[in-house]
């Protein structure tokens, strides 16, 4: 796709209704032809609309006007996608965890979780969260969290009376990064979109808690990875591999071998990916007006429900 079309789509359908600022900037983009011979430049998988925008913003490009923003872009293009190269869309969405939440707590515990593509980490702590859903209010045994996720529903959603015991977690992603670091926090915060104050706020204390009971996170191909990470898990434990907005990175034929490797395991598996990400999917889900990007949740390969991407909201079909 070429890096127009790209930035069209992410303003679209993901941006209009999340960041004012993204949406007005990723169409900007999507028409100017200089920037977008700059874009070109990069390797296909580093023109990505949230990475360069990112990528942007920790290196100094960050006027609302466009022709300024543009004039700091081209100026600071070296820097900028140097960042690009090196970085990656580690988007760490905790919110996510909204969405996640009544699928892992119907699994008998105690649960030794395993994500892949797990950035930092910060979806391995459904427990350490509060949860507010419509009218209904979830907090940790310990009292309310820091990070409180709110999630409207739809549909029967099966929303648990309590947080599950978690006594596992690990995790494998590309480049994983620290909860406890501070550029990695720098580099999270800048995906998080302008205008998402809550996000950031999120963003950050979540960190907080990943970073006072690190995960086990290892560096490396999921594919090559998954097989020894569930293996280690707690034998006493129901091991639960999950991911969420990780498999579109993949190529359909890696995600197809993921596939048939995670459904030989000893494990429960949890998806939360686009809408045509896992094609044995597509064919499953009950038909739905245009309308902004969604992830479909996923148990054991049997779609559920659509999700909001940072987990603002839940659309139950599946059953009770």
């Amino acid at each position: 796709m070429e890096p127009a079309q790209r930035f069209r789509d992410f303003a679209l359908l993901e941006a209009r209704d999340n960041s004012a600022l993204y949406h007005r900037r990723a169409l900007d983009i999507s028409t100017d032809a200089a920037v977008l011979a700059l874009i070109a430049q990069l390797p296909t998988d580093k023109q990505q609309p949230n990475l360069i925008l990112a990528a942007a913003r920790v290196n100094g490009a960050t006027a609302v006007p466009y022709r300024e923003f543009r004039e700091q872009l081209r100026a600071n293009w070296s820097a900028i996608s140097a960042t690009a190269l090196r970085r990656r869309t580690q988007t760490n969405e905790a919110g996510r965890a909204a969405t996640l939440l009544p699928v892992l707590a119907r699994l008998p515990g105690p649960l030794a979780l395993i994500e892949v593509g797990a950035s930092a980490g910060l979806c391995l702590y459904p427990d350490r969260f509060s949860y507010r859903y419509d009218t209904a209010a979830l907090d940790p045994v310990d009292g309310p969290s820091s990070v409180v996720l709110t999630c409207a529903t739809t549909g029967a959603v099966p929303i648990p009376d309590r947080l599950p015991l978690v006594v596992h977690r690990a995790g494998v992603d590309l480049n994983p990064l620290d909860a406890g670091d501070s550029d990695d926090r720098q580099w999270l915060s800048a995906l998080v979109w302008p205008g998402q104050g809550e996000r950031l706020a999120r963003l950050r204390s979540a960190c907080a808690i990943a970073a006072a009971d690190p995960p086990t996170i290892v560096t490396g191909d999921l594919n090559e990875q998954i097989t020894e990470l569930v293996h280690a898990a707690p034998r006493d434990s129901t091991v639960v591999v999950f991911h969420s907005a990780v498999l579109n990175y993949l190529s359909p034929q890696a995600r197809a071998d993921f596939r048939a490797t995670v459904r030989e395991l000893p494990c429960h598996w949890v998806s939360q990916e686009g809408t045509g990400v896992l094609s044995a999917l597509v064919d499953r889900l009950p038909p739905r007006p245009n309308s902004p990007a969604r992830l479909v949740l996923a148990l054991d390969d049997e779609p559920l429900a659509f999700a909001g991407p940072h987990g603002q909201s839940l659309d139950w079909f599946g059953p009770a």
